[in-house]
């Protein structure tokens, strides 16, 4: 039997893993509408998806800093879809943890871009979603909103924050149908974090971008991935305090 097509939000479409995973909603077929603030960019991904097999792609244009453009764009994905059944929200940044110490300013300007536009949108993608009675949001928070770290406490900071705010929400919507989904990858290979140095604990999008349409499929709450960061983070959370502050994490 055909899959059914759904029609997906990403919004940060031009980041590594949304659009490794929206090769794979348009292998089957998906309808999607894409944002971001790159429009030279999010034309050439569309045009990559319909020969891929996507039924149908649409683009806009956001800043999600702009806030008081938040509520038209929602508006406009309900138009244009009729119905959304998956939103993805997968935008962000990776702050200079040094630079953010050192500037207030610097702080709050990542916070509003990873934390606070986050969670408006959630607001009225809730919203939107409790009213039709079904359908699926899903974020890409972060392990590092797992414990504070002095290595990226500024990033951990806004990642927890929207894996607590995802949590709240969760609890709110399930009597509703709708399923929201709190995705925490580890160390992903991608431009942001091209200066990284490499090893075994890290992730292609590809890998990551199978384990979040397959957490979709099954309607997760919190998937971990790759799996094992899971018990890594968990181990991390668990160390006692006078152990943790002489490590270098």
């Amino acid at each position: 039997m055909p899959e059914q097509v759904r029609n997906v939000v990403i919004v940060g479409a031009t980041s590594a893993i949304a659009e490794a995973l929206a090769r794979r909603l348009a292998v089957r077929g998906d309808v999607l509408l894409l944002t971001g603030r790159d429009t030279a960019r999010l034309a050439a991904i569309a045009d990559d998806l319909r020969v891929r097999g996507a039924k149908a792609v649409h683009v806009a244009t956001l800043d999600v800093n702009r806030l008081d453009e938040h509520a038209r764009f929602v508006d406009d994905a309900s138009r244009t879809l009729g119905r959304i059944d998956v939103i993805l929200i997968a935008h962000g940044t990776l702050p200079d943890q040094k630079a953010c110490e050192a500037s207030a300013a610097r702080t709050i300007e990542e916070i509003n871009t990873n934390f606070v536009s986050t969670i408006s949108l959630l607001t009225l993608f809730a919203n939107a979603l409790q009213a039709q009675g079904v359908g699926t949001i899903a974020v890409v928070t972060s392990v590092a909103g797992d414990r504070g770290r002095k290595s990226n406490y500024v990033y951990g900071t806004a990642k927890g924050g929207v894996s607590r705010f995802l949590e709240g929400l969760r609890h709110r919507l399930h009597p509703f149908g709708v399923t929201v989904v709190d995705i925490k990858p580890g160390f992903v290979d991608t431009p942001m974090t091209a200066a990284f140095r490499k090893g075994a604990l890290w992730a292609t999008p590809k890998r990551v971008a199978r384990d979040i349409e397959r957490s979709l499929n099954r309607g997760d709450a919190v998937l971990y991935t790759p799996w094992f960061w899971r018990w890594i983070m968990l181990l991390v959370r668990l160390l006692p305090n006078v152990l943790f502050h002489r490590t270098g994490l």
